[in-house]
């Protein structure tokens, strides 16, 4: 069974109304993290960097990754008669650029507070899922599901609790 590897950056950056995400539009309502595959002999970590810089316009110089949050997303589809097996790498990291150029892959892209991500990502379950992870991370400095492992510093201030408008 062919297996593919993409990685990808969940980006966020904070704003006077709270913590945004930055999700790409591929157009039929399929939103999604800025992510792509790893290119021979490329480690993950830098085709996530790569597949940021040309989905996005973002450098590396505009990112600041956040403690050593790296989750995974695993499916299967099929490609014709063929079963494929995906793997995605996210890792996390903050931005304080809004200025966002998207490639010709997409249709364009939006920041949105961790509650709308989580509506627009919700018929994808694995990457909903991750958000949240991140997000909790961001909020405890502990990945969801890893409170057992020994707490690790990070240098980020707690987030709030998301409040809805009514």
């Amino acid at each position: 069974m062919p297996k593919i590897i993409s990685a990808g950056i969940i980006i966020f950056r904070r704003t006077k109304d709270g913590v945004k995400f930055l999700l790409l539009y591929h157009g039929r309502n399929y939103w999604n993290f800025p992510k792509g595959k790893l290119e021979s002999e490329e480690r993950s970590h830098q085709a996530a960097v790569r597949e940021v810089r040309e989905e996005t316009g973002l450098k590396i110089s505009d990112l600041r990754f956040v403690g050593n949050f790296k989750e995974h997303e695993r499916f299967f589809f099929r490609r014709g008669k063929e079963n494929v097996m995906k793997v995605v790498i996210l890792y996390l990291a903050e931005t304080k650029n809004p200025n966002i150029v998207v490639s010709d892959e997409h249709e364009g892209y939006g920041w949105f507070t961790f509650s709308e991500a989580g509506r627009l990502l919700s018929k994808y379950h694995d990457n909903a899922e991750i958000l949240k992870r991140a997000y909790n991370f961001l909020r405890s400095g502990l990945p969801a599901g890893r409170q057992g492992r020994k707490p690790q510093k990070i240098a980020v201030a707690k987030i709030p609790e998301p409040t809805e408008n009514k």
